[in-house]
């Protein structure tokens, strides 16, 4: 058994956290929430790599043997200097599920709805040049959304209206198939389903990163059980309550048997 640490700029990466909480329940778990620098996709990259590695490091710090970067925007920016200065521990990333989509895409038109920072970074970019020529992509950068999601907004007409403007382009290119390229994305699907239908195909690649997860924690040996009870540390920059009341909200596993323990931190001044 392990203590995973996952990391988002705010509670979008409790959808990976949900997931990981199904897949793999019998693992302790540490979600950091940097909801005081939310959202990352309006930063600059070099900021979101030195804010990242700074968290990774914070994490390990605090005695977690594996850590899912649960932030598309942080994968793009910061996979690369995290895995060099953490070489000891799995270091598991995210990125649009861009490649599963092109696959699925039955008219080869497909939405990417990400974060600005993530479509226009390398990592993304690099990805999408490998892709067949014959599928198209709707790129479309949801600004907006994410500080809505954290204020826990989801059914505010508000949030519906700026996500349904943001879809008209992807909408009006007769995509079938649309690509969640953000962690908070996933909560929006209920809203998403009725602006654009059934019909429509959403890729979330939350399962793929838990059964990477999974691999990784398996080949460094660190999936032997202990009969006690599991625990869940809820860590917030900004206001911990708020992260508490949003991931009994969002989590749809049951989390009821886990010791739940939440706190406001200052990063700065506890690794100062």
């Amino acid at each position: 058994m392990a203590l995973i640490g996952v990391f988002d700029s705010g509670v979008g990466g409790l959808s990976i956290l949900d997931e990981a909480l199904r897949q793999l329940p019998d693992h302790d778990y540490l979600y950091f929430a940097d909801s005081a620098n939310a959202p990352y996709g309006e930063k600059t990259s070099e900021w979101i790599a030195a804010r990242s590695l700074h968290i990774c490091q914070f994490l390990v710090e605090s005695g977690c043997q594996a850590i899912v970067v649960a932030c598309n925007t942080a994968t793009a920016e910061a996979i690369r200097d995290i895995r060099a200065a953490l070489q000891h521990i799995p270091i598991i990333g995210v990125e649009p599920g861009i490649k599963p989509a092109a696959m699925q895409s039955q008219n080869g038109v497909v939405g990417v709805l990400a974060t600005e920072a993530t479509l226009k970074s390398d990592k993304f970019n690099s990805l999408l040049s490998t892709l067949p020529g014959d599928c198209r992509f709707v790129k479309q950068a949801g600004a907006g959304l994410v500080p809505l999601i954290e204020s826990g907004q989801l059914h505010n007409p508000k949030t519906a209206a700026l996500l349904a403007k943001h879809l008209e382009p992807i909408q009006a290119a007769g995509a079938d198939t649309l690509v969640l390229g953000c962690t908070h994305y996933p909560f929006l699907a209920p809203l998403i389903r009725t602006i654009m239908g059934d019909t429509v195909q959403l890729v979330d690649t939350s399962q793929a990163v838990v059964r990477q997860l999974a691999r990784q924690l398996a080949e460094h040996q660190l999936t032997k059980s202990r009969q006690s009870k599991r625990s869940l540390r809820l860590l917030s920059t900004a206001n911990g309550a708020q992260l508490h009341r949003m991931a009994m909200q969002l989590l749809r596993a049951d989390a009821s048997q886990r010791l739940i323990d939440t706190h406001t931190i200052d990063l700065d001044l506890i690794t100062r």
